[in-house]
């Protein structure tokens, strides 16, 4: 039973429309004299690379940029994001993205840092020393990998995903300027939106930071009244907002208050953790190669179903933020919650059945023996997880 919990964050937080005129004086701040950035090919050609770089410009910079990253990042991609920047010897990296550049940068940050491959980090709690800083600037409200100290990669010999885990890792500025979503497509706001929803649910009832049992310095360490109090207000935000920004991708207001959501549903969840949605949404999508957002998005009503009875409370609350009447009675509120999410991804038009993404039920059983695997999200989860019943809830969701 652990009795004290922490709270860690991004090194700063700079929030506004209008907020990249500032980057140069955070560079200022850190004395860097060699700036790179990355970014990925469509917020290039979006124009957002060139709205970042002539502000740059205009105060006397000129960055080394790597405009190649890919969605989820594999290894190949890492190293030679490190190779071409390693000639250039910057002393702070600019991730302008979605979460996979920001993931980039945090691993290029470390290994430009403190040399060695990125295999050599995995797990939690390896990362030796402060790494160079990172201003990141999200052009996607949802995966909060801004404020995160995580990092995944896909490995090139098991061709699985791995997660680098240190909170060495959180950027020391996390920068959010909503104008940079407006130009976000419908589908992409929908993916990353339903993301942080999720991870914003699984942060609010997660298992209590006391009853977690993990031993060492756990980077998930359970919900506490800190990331409560977060993610209520990010469920409430996003849950409102999120059908306006996709249907009205020009609404800043919407967009601003998506943005805020995020940063909010990642200070919670990058502190208590995600759980058993994310544990099986990994071997889900290497079976279904969609989005990240899409596939915890299918998978986060089933999960609710699944942990409601373990927190009966925190469920009735929850239907509550989406929508339902205080009044009701607990079950109500609890079930309401479940449909309306179901709702939602009507709404947004995202797939609420695995069949839809191409998952067969033959494969069920694969996918939950893998889920099992992942001791350090299902530890975070309200209800044990038991395989039999597991394969049941999958089986329904097909």
């Amino acid at each position: 039973m652990q009795d004290a919990w922490k709270f860690n964050s991004a090194g700063q937080i700079v929030f506004g429309n209008g907020a990249v005129q500032r980057i140069p004086a955070l560079i200022s701040r850190f004395g860097a004299r060699q700036v790179a950035i990355i970014t990925d090919p469509g917020v290039e050609r979006a124009g957002l690379l060139g709205k970042v770089e002539a502000v740059l410009r205009a105060a006397g910079c000129t960055p080394q940029v790597y405009a190649q990253a890919m969605p989820e990042p594999d290894m190949a991609s890492v190293l030679a994001c490190c190779a071409q920047l390693r000639s250039a010897g910057p002393d702070l990296l600019i991730a302008l993205g979605g979460g996979s550049s920001i993931d980039l940068t945090k691993i290029v940050a470390l290994l430009l840092s403190h040399g060695g491959h990125p295999s050599d980090y995995y797990g939690e709690n390896k990362v030796p020393g402060k790494i160079m800083p990172i201003i990141a600037i999200p052009t996607t409200a949802g995966t909060g990998s801004e404020v995160s100290p995580v990092a995944i990669v896909t490995d090139d010999k098991t061709q699985m995903k791995a997660g680098i885990s240190d909170n060495q890792l959180r950027p020391a500025v996390a920068l959010l300027d909503p104008e940079l979503t407006l130009g976000l497509p419908p589908y992409i706001t929908a993916c990353t939106g339903m993301d942080a929803l999720t991870q914003a649910i699984e942060a609010y009832y997660g298992k209590d930071y006391r009853y977690v049992g993990a031993g060492g310095d756990p980077i998930y360490q359970g919900s506490n009244p800190m990331t409560d109090m977060l993610a209520e207000r990010a469920i409430g935000l996003i849950a409102e907002n999120l059908p306006v920004a996709v249907h009205q991708g020009r609404n800043l207001e919407a967009r601003s208050n998506m943005m805020l959501g995020n940063i909010l549903s990642a200070l919670a969840f990058s502190n208590s953790g995600v759980s058993w949605v994310h544990a099986v949404a990994y071997p889900v999508a290497e079976r279904a190669p969609r989005p990240h957002g899409e596939v915890v998005g299918l998978l986060l009503p089933y999960g609710m179903e699944y942990n409601a009875v373990a927190a009966p409370d925190r469920f009735a609350r929850i239907g509550e933020l989406l929508g339902e009447s205080r009044e009701a009675a607990r079950e109500a509120r609890i079930q309401g919650g479940i449909d309306r999410i179901f709702r939602l991804l009507g709404v947004l038009g995202l797939p609420s059945r695995l069949s839809q993404i191409g998952i067969r039920g033959d494969q069920i059983d694969a996918i939950v023996d893998s889920s099992m695997t992942i001791e350090r999200l299902n530890r975070l989860n309200p209800r044990t997880p038991v395989r039999e019943d597991l394969v049941r809830l999958l089986e329904r969701a097909l």
